[in-house]
């Protein structure tokens, strides 16, 4: 026996189960984050269950990613191959990890610092502008940017920057909380509290506080990637229906 033909979705349906505005539902699709949408004899969009998954997975990544990852992701579990997606997935998860791992090391550099405020690094430990750069995966010109708005203070050795401990505890809490969307002002003000009075409940509260988006982050990946299974799923029966 035949199932029976899958129920067809108009595009203002679509977008209300997933809660999108209709153009938004279109420019999802015209983005390839949803499969391409059927066309009946009027010229009309016609959306299915897997178009709604879809969605939902866009919705959950983008909450975790941000919308414009999530935009270069979905098209791959769209079109590519399961082993593409389930790539694309892992690496999500991963970035996730590294970030959380960033955070932790850049509260451990502040209470190390702290514990030796002399500063006196091993010369094996002082690292150029180039390698804090790569240490950080960053271009040597942000580190020098942070520096202009006195937010890193490397040493000099003639116009070379030296960055000992204290200068690279600094650029790790820049960078982290740089990724977690705080602005140089607020950065700068915990900064110049930390070397005034040390870590203090500003310093360690906004850490935490971008420690609990990152395990939010990983929640709604979790969603995300149930919707995902289940779009990859989907895309494995969908020849038998066209």
């Amino acid at each position: 026996m035949s199932n029976p033909p899958e129920r067809m979705l108009t595009t203002a349906a679509v977008g209300l189960l997933v809660g999108y505005s209709a153009q938004q539902v279109r420019d999802l699709e015209r983005l390839g984050v949803i499969p391409r949408a059927q066309r009946a004899p009027n010229g009309y969009r016609g959306y299915h269950e897997r178009h709604v998954t879809a969605l939902r997975a866009y919705r959950a990544v983008a909450a975790a990613i941000g919308p414009v990852a999530a935009r270069r992701i979905l098209p791959v579990v769209v079109t590519g191959t399961v082993e593409d997606a389930a790539e694309a997935v892992d690496d999500l998860h991963a970035a996730i990890a590294r970030d959380r791992a960033d955070v932790r090391g850049a509260l451990r550099a502040l209470v190390s610092v702290l514990a030796d405020p002399t500063d006196e690094s091993d010369e094996r430990d002082v690292m150029t502008i180039g390698e804090l750069a790569d240490a950080l995966g960053l271009r040597p010109s942000a580190l020098r940017h942070w520096e202009d708005h006195g937010l890193v203070r490397p040493a000099r050795a003639g116009a070379a920057r030296r960055y000992r401990a204290r200068a690279i505890a600094e650029a790790r809490v820049v960078a982290v909380l740089r990724a977690g969307g705080y602005g140089i002002p607020h950065i700068s003000r915990v900064l110049d509290q930390w070397r005034t009075h040390g870590l203090t409940a500003e310093a360690r509260d906004l850490l935490d506080a971008r420690l609990s988006d990152l395990t939010r982050r990983s929640i709604r990946l979790l969603e995300g990637a149930g919707h995902l299974h289940a779009l990859l799923d989907a895309r494995q029966v969908e020849p038998a229906r066209q």
